[in-house]
Parts: structure tokens; C-alpha cells; sequence
């Protein structure tokens, strides 16, 4: 059984009387462990199929079913709950809160999830010593570089154990010395942790740190590749 499986995964959204499809028919498999790259250019649907697969969008048909379970008909709050214990989020602008501490950032998600403050903590700095960033856990996001804001987001991505972590555009944002140093990490939490790693981006040498191409043209899939390592 695959982690992820769509079935003519379609979306659209109504635009005065006629309707603009961004999705037409996606299928798709992605297995445990796999380290998937979404490529494509602007507009063709590549953050579209990232929302849905991330739980932040529902599609308008098809079939999602992920880690076996029918989520296309979820509620808001059934899709939160999967979010929060299966998916870990990084983004191209960080999404760090401006006047909280590394640490605190960290602590987010299982303050959402109700964990015991004790807990969190020890997690959260348990996620901070993986990214390499222990040193500056009471550090505030401007009192770090791009780089360590990158790796708080991803120690927050990771601090719950989610199986999958998506990440959109996670080197937009940074200079090729600390992308390379991101990549890496990716790579890392792959090889070591087993996290399925989906990652959307448009730079071909990003791409190229992955297991796997995707690349979605108008909406379709038009290649699906294994890197070859």
C-alpha cells in the first residue's frame, strides 16, 4: 500500500460563469521513504497538487487517500488533525513568529497537539540538536541567519514525528551556500530518519538533490523520473 495515492485528482475554481481548471486528472503514487520533487513552471498547477497532498486544499474529484485512508471528504477540522500528526510544513518565507525564541517556534505544533509543556520542550530541543541549531534555541528569528531561520522551520516540521514533510520552494529565500547546506539536510532526514520528503521547486539543481521528478505542465503530469544517484 502506498503512503500517498491519487485517482484522478481534478480542481477548479468558477470564474463568472465558466470554470478555470488548475488540476486535470492527477495520478499518483509516493511510498514511504521516497524523496519526491514537484517541478513546473508558473501557473501549471505544481503548488495546487502540493496543497492538496498537504491537506491545506480539497480537491474538486478524484480520490486522495493517504497512509490508506480516504481524506477527499475530510472536514476542516478531521484534515487539521491529519496535518497536525502526519505532515510537517517548510516554506520559502520561513513562517517563523517574529518575537518567540527558536525553541518556542519548535514548541508550536504540540501546543496545538495539547503536549505536556515538559515534553514539548524536550522534544522541541531533541529537533533543534538534529538541525544543529541547540546553540541558538533562545534565539529569536532576527537574531539568526536565513539559513538557521530554515533549519528552526524544519525542526518544527519534524518535532512530531510526521511521517511526510512538505516543502515549498524551502531555498527560495537563500544565498547556494546555505541551500546546498539545506538540500543536504533534507537528504539527511531521509536517509537516516526515513522521512518522505515532497518538495516543489523550480531549480533544476534542487531538484536534483531528490529521489524522484515530478513534472506537472497545464494542470497534468508530464514526467515522472528516478534520479539517478
Amino acid at each position: 500500500m502506498s503512503l500517498i495515492e491519487l485517482k484522478n485528482i481534478t480542481k477548479s475554481y468558477p470564474v463568472g460563469d465558466s470554470e478555470l481548471k488548475i488540476l486535470k486528472g492527477i495520478d499518483l503514487q509516493i511510498e514511504q521513504g521516497d524523496f519526491v520533487a514537484i517541478m513546473g513552471p508558473s501557473g501549471s498547477g505544481k503548488s495546487t497538487c502540493m496543497n492538496i497532498l498537504g491537506c491545506l486544499d480539497v480537491p474538486t474529484s478524484g480520490s486522495y487517500k493517504l497512509d490508506g485512508k480516504a481524506v477527499e471528504g475530510l472536514d476542516p477540522d478531521e484534515l487539521a488533525e491529519i496535518r497536525n500528526k502526519k505532515i510537517g510544513f517548510v516554506f520559502q518565507g520561513f513562517n517563523l513568529l517574529s518575537r518567540t525564541s527558536a525553541l518556542e517556534n519548535v514548541e508550536l505544533p504540540m501546543v496545538y497537539a495539547n503536549v505536556d509543556a515538559k515534553i514539548r520542550q524536550q522534544k522541541a530541543i531533541k529537533a533543534l540538536e538534529k538541525v544543529g541549531l541547540k546553540e541558538r534555541m533562545h534565539h529569536q528569528p532576527n537574531q539568526l541567519s536565513g539559513g538557521q531561520q530554515q533549519r528552526v522551520a524544519i525542526a518544527r516540521a519534524i518535532v512530531n514525528d510526521a511521517p511526510i514533510i512538505f516543502a515549498d520552494e524551502p531555498t527560495g529565500n537563500l544565498d547556494t551556500k546555505m541551500s546546498v547546506e539545506i538540500m543536504e539536510l533534507f537528504v539527511s532526514l531521509n536517509k537516516e530518519l526515513g522521512r518522505t520528503i515532497i518538495l516543489v521547486t523550480h531549480e533544476e539543481d534542487i531538484a536534483r538533490y531528490a529521489k524522484r521528478i515530478i513534472r506537472i505542465v497545464d494542470g497534468e503530469i508530464s514526467s515522472d523520473t528516478r534520479n539517478k544517484k
